[in-house]
């Protein structure tokens, strides 16, 4: 039985071997795109949804008007989701600037206010591209220039590009951006390798034909999130190997870790919660996979407390997880340069066994609090 069971574990640890292996050849499959940000003609959406963002609204907002994009290419929608803030006033006092502000006032309860939202948005824009973020991003004067620069040079139909976290004020907010780059390294390396499973929409772009063409957020309208993986996925399924990752550092979105473990698990368990509406089925096999592999490990090293066989068992998989993490992780962290916290994967590389296993029970089986609303 122990026999079987040791078995059973290296295969699921060789398995998660040969996915991290293709997710270093994915990584590497990506170049630094040759752009020239001269002489752009795309006629471009810039898409926020807002909901008490008080606090951040305003740098995003300043950090948009500074963008060295044309601004008569240029048309920016923020949509205020039923603030209970001052956002709605602050995003009204830079209409002279050219800031557009959209309300939603549905009084029907929706599990999906977010996909509502940008849909609206959609909706009224006037342009060709639409470029999505999150009202508490921040980003550097040459980012949209470089992702539009991006899309007349490769003629993606939609575009992922990387967000990272900054300004963290404690070892658990860098802990987060540690696993959160793997994150992105993950959508990343499965674009390298011309398939696509996951982005951020932090910073997401796509044409506004392709959006209608693919049925916008119909489908997977039901989930309160979504609004970027599943709408990758219904874009792949139609266009498959048009979609880009823009591996270049101008391009990068900034925002902030969660501040504490209760707000950090339910942005997770959000996550997580897409993970079953994947359209490449594939992904999800691979996905529990990488589950079972967790699971396997966490019950090692509980066993070997009573038998030094699973011990054994359990420091063979946590040396091939550590060595093969740390093998992905040193190019993303190079790229965002941040190579500095890869030495925090002694350390991330126990814990996100537990945060996995837990996340990929409960992402999947109970309601979570997201913007102040209970949802699914």
């Amino acid at each position: 039985m122990i026999t079987t069971y040791s078995f059973i574990s290296l295969l699921l640890t060789g398995l998660y071997v040969l996915v991290l292996i293709y997710l270093i050849k994915g990584w590497a499959a990506l170049k630094r795109p040759k752009l020239t940000t001269a002489n752009l003609s795309t006629k471009v959406t810039l898409l926020i949804a807002a909901r008490n963002e008080e606090e951040n609204i305003r740098l995003t907002i300043e950090d948009i008007l500074a963008q060295d994009y044309p601004k008569h290419l240029l048309e920016v929608i923020i949509v205020d989701d039923h603030s209970t803030d001052t956002t709605a006033d602050i995003i009204r006092s830079y209409a002279p600037q050219g800031i557009k502000l959209l309300q939603m006032n549905e009084t029907e309860k929706l599990n999906s206010y977010k996909k509502k939202a940008i849909a609206e948005a959609i909706k009224l824009s006037t342009g060709d591209l639409m470029v999505a973020t999150d009202a508490d991003c921040r980003m550097g004067p040459k980012w949209l220039s470089t992702v539009v620069g991006f899309f007349e040079t490769e003629q993606p139909v939609m575009i992922s590009s990387p967000v990272t976290y900054f300004q963290e004020k404690s070892l658990f907010e860098r802990l987060q951006t540690l696993e959160f780059s793997y994150l992105i390294g993950i959508g990343a390396s499965f674009i390298g390798n011309k398939r696509a499973s996951t982005c951020n929409g932090a910073n997401l772009a796509y044409r506004k034909d392709v959006f209608y063409e693919v049925g916008g957020f119909k489908g997977i309208d039901d989930l309160a999130s979504g609004d970027d993986e599943l709408l990758l996925q219904k874009v792949a399924e139609r266009y498959p190997g048009r979609i880009g990752f823009l591996k270049h550092h101008d391009a990068i979105v900034y925002t902030h870790a969660k501040p504490n473990l209760t707000e950090f698990l339910q942005q997770r368990r959000r996550w997580a919660s897409k993970s079953t509406r994947y359209k490449d089925k594939k992904v999800v096999a691979l996905a529990v996979c990488i589950w079972l592999f967790n699971l396997s490990l966490l019950v090692n090293a509980v066993a070997g407390f009573f038998n030094p066989r699973f011990f054994h068992l359990f420091v063979t998989q946590m040396f091939f997880k550590y060595l093969f993490e740390a093998a992905f992780l040193l190019p993303i962290m190079e790229f965002f340069k941040r190579v500095g916290l890869v030495g925090l994967l002694i350390l991330l590389s126990p814990i996100h066994i537990l945060y996995f296993v837990y996340v990929g029970l409960m992402g999947n089986t109970r309601k979570y609090a997201w913007k102040g609303r209970v949802v699914r």
